[in-house]
């Protein structure tokens, strides 16, 4: 999704360097929580957890 659209102006909203942001995202990045949260609000998406009735 980040990849789709301007990640200088993702990093900009997320408070990253863009390269940062790269390296966070890549298939060997390891981002931490607060960076996947700051990601996700700045593409206007809402996480939220929900039951899987399956394991309960």
């Amino acid at each position: 999704m980040a990849r789709s659209g301007n990640m200088s102006e993702l990093a900009r909203r997320v408070g990253m360097s863009r390269d940062g942001l790269y390296r966070a995202l890549s298939e060997n990045g390891n981002p931490t929580w607060s960076t996947v949260l700051k990601v996700t609000r700045a593409l206007g998406i809402r996480l939220e957890p929900h039951r899987d009735h399956e394991l309960v």
